[in-house]
C-alpha cells in the first residue's frame, strides 16, 4: 500500500477522525472504520487470493475450445451411446412440447366455450336489449 496516503489501515489521526465521525453520524459507519483500521492490511491479502482464485477458476472456462454440448470422450462405443441417448432425450422433449401445445390449444377452446356460454346467460336474462334499449341479434 502507498504509505503517503491520507487514509491508511493505521492508527492516524486521519482515520481516527473518521472513525469517530462514523460513529457520530451512523454507527455502522464507524464500526466499519475501525474494522478497517484493524484489518485493513489482511484485505490486501484476501483481495489478492480472492483474485487469483476466481482467475484460475475462469481460466478453465477460456481454455475451453469447444462452448457448447458434449466434447468426444475417445471411447467410440461411449460417444454412440451418449448420442442416442441425447436424441432419444430430444425426441422426447419435442414429443412433450407438442402434447404442450395441444393442451394449451384445448384450454383456449374451453375458456371460449365457457365465455360464450356466460355471455348467452347474460343476455337471457338482460332480455336481449342493448344500453340504448336496442334489440340485440339472436345468437
Amino acid at each position: 500500500m502507498n504509505q503517503s496516503a491520507l487514509i491508511r489501515p493505521d492508527w492516524t489521526p486521519a482515520t481516527i477522525a473518521l472513525m469517530v465521525l462514523g460513529f457520530v453520524v451512523f454507527w455502522p459507519l464507524g464500526l466499519a472504520m475501525l474494522a478497517y483500521i484493524i484489518f485493513g492490511e489482511r484485505l490486501r491479502d484476501f483481495k489478492r487470493n480472492a483474485n487469483d482464485r476466481a482467475d484460475g477458476f475462469f481460466n478453465g472456462f477460456r481454455r475451453s475450445t469447444r462452448r457448447y454440448g458434449p466434447t468426444a470422450t475417445g471411447n467410440m462405443a461411449f460417444d454412440d451411446w451418449r448420442r442416442a441417448e441425447t436424441d432419444r432425450i430430444e425426441e422426447q422433449r419435442r414429443k412433450l412440447e407438442e402434447m404442450r401445445e395441444e393442451f394449451d390449444s384445448y384450454l383456449r377452446e374451453l375458456r371460449r366455450a365457457k365465455d360464450q356460454e356466460e355471455f348467452d346467460r347474460f343476455m337471457r336474462e338482460r332480455g336481449g336489449r342493448g344500453p340504448e334499449g336496442n334489440q340485440y341479434p339472436a345468437v
